[in-house]
């Protein structure tokens, strides 16, 4: 019996815990989809499971890179089909779980990713104009270019509209057209978790507090001490970002920890452009109701409806 499920919402909502009681229930195995997660030594600001947690069922494509190695969508969605495969035949389901878009529909969606190579050139000028002028600058030309594309990029994600920019540079193309879909050949389950926005945010903001009092500012301390540096993508992420702010002196560390919880509802907001509550594929629970029971009634009768 070949599926997947697929767990999918916004940061701090619980994922990660949930995907873990699922997997153990089905017999399943899990698939991380959080862009962050796959980082090594960056642990406490991505949130990702203990170790313990991870030693209750199998993860996959945690820790894969070091902070300062190149990943694409295409190498995770290549190493996410292996996988997948692998947990098949061991007859067990795969569990994908986190708040990556492009990650999760790459997979379901089974996106023909376009194959253009770097030109670092071109993305030096663009970096330059960032600076100079506003990364929004460059968000407003994705816009004109390929308002499909632009819609699905947070307007800060610098490396990602630099990418878009460059597709299109190199191929004459808009981004959006080149990435074809097939999807897969098996059922999908994708269950959504989502919550009032007020509970939403004092669940970020209580994360962000747990994230600081379990050793955040020593985390990123130990990634520079590794000569892990600031301009790295991966310490641009949310978190790291901010401490880094405070670490350098440019802000107090009551700010920065405030910093972190703002810009973590922002991008709480965005991520609900990848999963629309309207998406009649996404079957959506409110964690504020009876969760458990809802999950696993929503799982067995899809499992039932593929035995037939």
């Amino acid at each position: 019996m070949k599926c997947l499920v697929a767990i999918v919402g916004p940061t701090a909502i619980g994922k990660s815990n949930l995907s873990i009681q699922i997997a153990q229930a089905f017999n399943g195995e899990i698939i991380n989809a959080d862009s962050r997660q796959i980082y090594r030594y960056m642990d406490i600001g991505t949130a990702k499971p203990s170790k313990a947690e991870q030693g209750v069922v199998p993860h996959h494509l945690l820790d894969i890179i070091n902070p300062d190695e190149a990943y694409s969508v295409a190498l995770y969605q290549a190493s996410a089909y292996t996988v997948i495969d692998r947990i098949l035949e061991a007859n067990k389901i795969p569990v994908m779980v986190g708040g990556s878009g492009q990650y999760i529909w790459s997979v379901i969606e089974g996106w023909q990713i376009p194959q253009v190579e770097p030109d670092y050139a071109f993305r030096d000028s663009l970096q330059s104009k960032a600076e100079e002028n506003g990364v929004y600058s460059l968000y407003r030309e994705l816009s004109e270019i390929d308002p499909a594309a632009a819609s699905r990029i947070d307007p800060n994600n610098l490396r990602r509209i630099i990418r878009a920019l460059e597709i299109h540079h190199k191929t004459g193309n808009k981004p959006s057209k080149l990435q074809t879909k097939k999807g897969v050949p098996f059922p999908v389950l994708i269950i959504g978790l989502t919550a009032y926005r007020h509970n939403l945010y004092t669940m970020i903001d209580r994360r962000t507090d747990r994230m600081v009092a379990d050793g955040l500012i020593d985390e990123v301390k130990n990634l520079l001490s590794m000569g892990y540096t600031a301009g790295l993508p991966s310490m641009s992420s949310l978190g790291y970002r901010q401490i880094l702010t405070y670490l350098n002196g440019e802000m107090h560390l009551d700010a920065a920890i405030q910093k972190i919880k703002f810009e973590t509802h922002r991008f709480a907001r965005s991520q609900y452009a990848w999963f629309h509550i309207s998406d009649n594929r996404i079957k959506w629970l409110d964690i504020g109701d009876n969760i458990e029971n809802q999950i696993n009634y929503t799982i067995e009768n899809f499992l039932n409806s593929i035995r037939g």
